[in-house]
């Protein structure tokens, strides 16, 4: 199923503010919405899961398909200027929020690149309140200080590289709150660490499901 807009993607404008970034609304194609929400797995807890380690149906494959394919690393290579050939990626996906998440921060350096696929509908009252909707901001101080703000619905996509001054965050959101998240990796020995951790993360989570 071709469910991701790669032209829309192609023709996105880099915005440098507060840092660059693509912001894609609809990048899942709003056709397919509908098929990929009911394709994703029931989540309870908190946190990110390796997605080796979660069941996805059918619609929710081809997301991740698309994402993991060469023809989308080109396209962030190209529109950043970025040599990410022999960048290693790594997957995951977060289905509830909780009190804890959403603190103003910055990616961990072992991430060149952060990427985040949003899929929730839009009918939450909560991001009308603004209620975990993702702000790319100026500073670490101010959750309102933001020159960009991302609802967490429909297929948006976040793309940027990741930098010691990428801050983001969002305001206290409890609850469901779909997103995937891919990043290419550096090949420092920390990123081979959270690589590690990751794979070792979907294996015990596969065992512990079969048993």
């Amino acid at each position: 199923m071709d469910v991701l807009d790669f032209e829309a993607l192609r023709a996105a404008r880099v915005s440098n503010d507060p840092f660059a970034h693509i912001l894609l609304p609809r990048f899942v194609k709003p056709e397919a919405l509908g098929a990929v929400f009911a394709d994703l797995p029931p989540m309870k807890g908190r946190g990110s899961f390796p997605i080796e380690a979660l069941k996805l149906g059918p619609a929710a494959k081809s997301v991740i398909a698309g994402l993991q394919d060469e023809t989308f690393r080109q396209i962030v290579a190209e529109k950043f200027g970025l040599d990410l050939k022999s960048a290693p990626s790594m997957t995951t996906l977060r289905g509830m929020s909780g009190d804890q998440d959403g603190r103003i921060h910055t990616d961990s350096s072992a991430k060149r690149v952060t990427i985040l696929l949003y899929l929730n509908p839009s009918d939450k009252a909560a991001w009308g309140r603004q209620e975990g909707c993702l702000r790319l901001l100026r500073g670490p101080d101010d959750i309102e200080d933001y020159a960009a703000e991302v609802p967490p619905v429909d297929g948006t996509l976040l793309v940027f590289p990741n930098g010691p001054t990428t801050w983001h965050g969002h305001k206290r959101y409890v609850g469901q709150r779909y997103v995937v998240q891919m990043n290419y990796m550096t090949t420092s020995t920390k990123a081979k660490a959270e690589m590690r951790r990751h794979h070792l993360s979907a294996l015990i989570k596969r065992l512990t499901r079969a048993a």
